[in-house]
C-alpha cells in the first residue's frame, strides 16, 4: 500500500482507488448502530471494543485499512492491530466524515433511527434542563444532574470516549437498524 498521507494515514481519495483495484480490505471500527446509519460500501464492521476478540477474521496477508467517523478511533484500532502483529494497516484519515466530504458514496439503510450522537445530545440535553428546573423549584440538590451531564460531556470531549454513547448504542432500537439491508446511497 503506497499511497499514505502522513503517519500512516489515507485519504479518501487513495483509499477509493485501492478499493477499486481491491487492494485492501475495509475494517469499520464505529458501533454498529453507527454503521447502519451510514457505511462505505464492501466494509466489514468489527466495533472497536471487539477488534482484539475478533482480529482473526482480518487477513494479515493483506493491506488493512481501518476507518471510524472522525479517525480517532481509526488510529486507536491502528496500534491495536499492529500489536497483534498486522504489519501493513493504515487509517482512513478524517474518518468516515472525510470520506463524505470528498465526495465519495456511502451506503444507507432505508429506515434510519435517530443518528447516535443527536441521541446523546437530546438525552444530555433534557437531562440538563429538568435537573436545572427541579433544582429552581424543588430542591437545589437537583443542580447535580446538570453537574454531572456537564462532567460527562467535558470528559467526553476531552478523551474522545463517551460512555452515554455507548451506553446508547446498545439499545434495542439501535440494534435493530443493523438487521437492515442498504438500499440507497446518499452523500
Amino acid at each position: 500500500m503506497s499511497a499514505i498521507t502522513s503517519n500512516n494515514c489515507l485519504s479518501p481519495a487513495d483509499l477509493h482507488h485501492l478499493m477499486e483495484a481491491d487492494e485492501c480490505q475495509l475494517i469499520d471500527v464505529r458501533e454498529p448502530v453507527e454503521f447502519a446509519e451510514e457505511r462505505i460500501p464492501s466494509a466489514t464492521l468489527i466495533p472497536l471494543a471487539e477488534l482484539e476478540q475478533r482480529a482473526g477474521q482480518i487477513d494479515k496477508s493483506r493491506p488493512v485499512v481501518v476507518m471510524c467517523r472522525s479517525g480517532k478511533r481509526g488510529g486507536q484500532a491502528m496500534a491495536k492491530l499492529q500489536a497483534l502483529g498486522y504489519t501493513d494497516v493504515r487509517n482512513l484519515e478524517g474518518g468516515i466524515l472525510a470520506w463524505k466530504a470528498a465526495g465519495q458514496s456511502v451506503e444507507c439503510p432505508p429506515r434510519k433511527v435517530l443518528p447516535l450522537m443527536r441521541q446523546v445530545q437530546l438525552v444530555i440535553g433534557l437531562c440538563v434542563v429538568t435537573g436545572s428546573v427541579l433544582a429552581l423549584t424543588v430542591n437545589p440538590l437537583f443542580a447535580l444532574i446538570p453537574a454531572f451531564f456537564g462532567t460527562g460531556l467535558a470528559m467526553a470531549g476531552a478523551s474522545g470516549w463517551c460512555g452515554l454513547a455507548l451506553l446508547l448504542a446498545k439499545m434495542p432500537w439501535n440494534n435493530a437498524a443493523v438487521k437492515c439491508e442498504p438500499q440507497s446511497c446518499c452523500r
